[in-house]
């Protein structure tokens, strides 16, 4: 569906505020980010200091804002270490729960005997759900468990809190999720819904609460730990990140520190696991994107495939680099069966939503028994966001265990509360959780149709002009392509960590076009494919290197201009780019060609005249013959990009003698076989007055004759001649017609009217 664009107002800043933002700059006048800086609400000049450098201004909130809950936690804990209690920690298998799950390992570590007093537990996302569950504590409860510390989860299981109880089993919650009513049974529960939304610590994910509980047991017995507590802030950066958190008051100040403790990994690892997956998957450490991009993404993958992701908290918390490289590599091939897996998927629920009437479907519900249940909530989410509807995705593959329960995901778009919609059908689910835009849920398959029925008719109820709900995408700032690069970047990066509530700058680049377009498979085992380019407009005709994620070259045209949305980045991997700066192409618009300056007489001729330019005529001299349509649209492109008229200013071609032109490239074959010297193929072309494609069929038929052809880059040699007794003349004969539909091609652009041509290019 075609996204509505919206472009950020530019405003008028303010003198003092630009100058406090330039001295964050010292490489370009701050004027862009103090444009984006304004417009995401940071307009009081007092509070840029701890916005852009938090390391040095922000004072983060104290772990005893909890209040009393964190007191009790604490005391309980200390309880349990004096009296010799078995402790586990009870994770989750996303990205967020198994750094949580880890930041508590190392953190709880310090103050219980690992293994002896300390152990942990993941549900198996395959098999289990998200939260407690009974089969798992009793079977802790057996194994002599008295104390559970939850981490990203627990606080709206009240049955299980309960029958923990009666097993003998306290519980500490450490959750950011949605509260129950009432405050569960706990010995204390520790998650920032309590706070109001304005609060520092409102925001934090799993881990980073996680991190809070360590950071108040570090304050209240400081000569205990051995160990620095800076030392988990890169799984404190990773598990908020995944999480897609807003980077807000405490959590941009621990993704930000987090962040520059992930950087010293790949130099000096300290966490063998974290630099290999880095070093998988081309990353420094140093961005938002190595995570979102990179280690979320493999984390994520070892649960989805696998079920079990508690080996993941050894891959990320294991001192040994020799297992932990081969706990890293298992978790790359998951990554990659992970591809195979929603690409599998995501071509299923398409050839099915073919088949229907999306017009009249408020929200997306399918259902399938070949579905794997790890991949639906990556396959929901991309399918909402191309289809703009809420989309829930079930596999009922567990009904051959006769279970009779169907388990998935759903994604939600903008301005449509998810959780809230599940929730009106509560009565018909086993069990759901999440927030807005994202849930899990298992329902028994007897009640899939009424929960479809009932779903669609409370969409059609609340948003009855879902079809003219177009998805939004904001344009952050409107440049050049002369404006991007390593200046742009370094300007734009005072603003990072980027994310949810500050995300990545959008920047709009309008009226322009693209060259050297190529598509690829970047994976032989997954269909992943990208488009590379060079995108241009006036200001640069030279390009910028760009890629284009999931999209092939065909859909764009290097014939047509356009609007283009685009994120500026870098990635030293990328072959093709200048110094790793590149651009991200996000979304594209066509738009109408050259509406102004075809206003006017903007082509001139002089086709076969004496030309002489006069000085005060503002003209781009175009003096070889195009054999193209291509050819002369782009000279016109570069004319009007440098408000100048074209002047056709080419002579009549030279009468044609194919042969003769043979005869000419043959004697070039036996000077530089004779000589053995090289010749760059840009050379021979200009002799010949032949483009490199013509010549290339030349270099063919010379190989047909018996002269052996060396090409190394664009140099040519000749290193043998043996001709054959009885040639063929398939390639020359090639050749031959190529040079004479070139010529007649010349022949047209010489004698075609002018009228035609400024028709022609006026309409391209």
């Amino acid at each position: 569906m075609e996204q509505q664009w919206q472009i950020a107002p530019t405003v008028e800043i303010p003198p003092e505020f630009l100058e406090i933002v330039q001295q964050y700059c010292p490489n370009s006048k701050g004027k862009f980010a103090a444009q984006l800086l304004w417009q995401r609400g940071i307009q009081n000049p007092q509070d840029l200091p701890p916005f852009l450098d938090p390391d040095r201004y922000y004072t983060p909130a104290s772990p005893f804002e909890f209040g009393q809950e964190m007191q009790w936690a604490i005391e309980r804990l200390q309880q349990a270490r004096g009296r010799g209690e078995k402790v586990t920690i009870w994770g989750d298998f996303d990205a967020d729960g198994v750094t949580s799950t880890s930041v508590l390992w190392e953190g709880l570590g310090q103050f219980l005997a690992q293994y002896l007093q300390l152990n942990y537990y993941i549900p198996n996302r395959l098999t289990e759900s998200h939260g407690l569950n009974l089969p798992g504590i009793e079977k802790l409860a057996q194994g002599g468990t008295q104390l559970i510390v939850t981490c990203d989860t627990g606080s709206t299981n009240l049955t299980e809190i309960i029958q923990a109880q009666a097993w003998g089993i306290d519980i500490i919650v450490t959750d950011h999720h949605t509260l129950p009513p009432e405050r569960p049974p706990v010995a204390a529960i520790i998650n920032p819904r309590y706070f109001h939304e304005e609060h520092p610590l409102y925001h934090l994910s799993g881990v980073a609460v996680a991190y809070k509980l360590i950071e108040a047991l570090y304050e209240a017995f400081p000569e205990i730990p051995q160990k620095p507590l800076e030392e988990l802030l890169d799984l404190v950066a990773i598990g908020l990140i995944a999480d897609l958190v807003a980077l807000k008051g405490d959590c941009r100040y621990l993704a930000k520190r987090g962040i520059k403790q992930l950087k010293t990994q790949v130099k000096t690892p300290t966490r063998p696991g974290v630099a290999k997956l880095l070093e998988l998957c081309q990353g420094n450490g140093d961005r938002v994107t190595d995570i979102s991009f990179g280690l979320g993404p493999r984390i994520n993958a070892v649960s989805r495939i696998y079920g079990n992701a508690e080996y993941v908290v050894e891959l990320l918390t294991h001192s040994d680099p020799e297992h932990c490289q081969k706990l890293a590599q298992e978790a790359e091939l998951a990554n990659t069966r992970r591809k195979e897996l929603q690409n599998s998927v995501v071509e299923a629920v398409k050839k099915r939503l073919a088949q229907i009437d999306l017009s009249t479907t408020p929200i997306i519900i399918l259902d399938d028994p070949q579905w794997s249940v790890g991949v639906l909530g990556l396959v929901a989410g991309q399918i909402a966001q191309e289809y703009h509807r809420p989309t829930i995705l079930l596999s009922t593959e567990e009904q051959k265990q006769e279970s009779g329960f169907a388990k998935g995901s759903a994604r939600s778009i903008q301005g449509i509360d998810l959780y809230e919609l599940l929730a009106s059908q509560q009565h018909l689910m086993h069990r759901f959780g999440g927030h807005p835009y994202a849930a899990g849920l298992s329902i028994q398959v007897e009640n899939l149709a009424l929960f479809k029925e009932s779903l669609e008719q409370e969409m059609r109820h609340k948003f009855p002009e879902i079809n003219l709900l177009k998805p939004k995408i904001q344009a952050d700032l409107v440049v050049t392509v002369a404006d991007l690069g390593k200046k742009l970047f370094r300007e734009l990066a005072v603003l990072e960590p980027c994310g949810m509530g500050n995300p990545v700058p959008r920047l709009l680049i309008k009226n322009c076009w693209f060259r050297r377009l190529f598509n690829q498979n970047i994976d032989k085992n997954v269909k992943y494919i990208k488009t590379t380019f060079q995108i241009c407009d006036s200001s640069d005709m030279r390009g910028f290197s760009g890629i284009w994620w999931g999209h092939y070259s065909t859909e764009l045209s290097e014939q047509k201009r356009y609007d283009a949305l685009v994120e500026l980045d870098f990635n030293p991997s990328e072959k093709f780019t200048e110094k790793g700066y590149q651009v991200r192409l996000i979304d594209v618009r066509e738009v109408s060609v050259y509406p102004e300056a075809m206003e006017g007489e903007w082509i001139v001729d002089y086709r076969g005249e004496a030309f002489n330019l006069n000085p005060s005529e503002n003209c781009t001299v175009l003096i070889t013959c195009p054999s193209s349509w291509d050819e002369l649209l782009l000279s016109h492109r570069d004319a009007l990009s440098a408000s100048c008229k074209l002047a056709l200013a080419y002579p009549s071609p030279p009468p044609l003698n194919s042969h003769q032109i043979w005869q000419q490239l043959q004697g070039m074959a036996k000077y530089l076989f004779r000589t053995r010297k090289q010749v760059q193929l840009s050379q021979i072309g200009e002799k010949l007055a032949l483009n490199l494609q013509i010549v290339g069929l030349g270099l063919t038929a010379l190989e047909e004759i018996g002269f052996s052809v060396v090409r190394e880059g664009d140099m040519i040699a000749i290193d043998d001649y043996w001709p054959p007794l009885t040639p063929e003349r398939i390639a020359l004969n090639l050749f031959l017609e190529a040079i004479e539909e070139a010529h007649f091609k010349q022949d047209y652009f010489y004698q075609v009217p002018l009228t035609t041509i400024q028709h022609q290019l006026a309409n391209w």
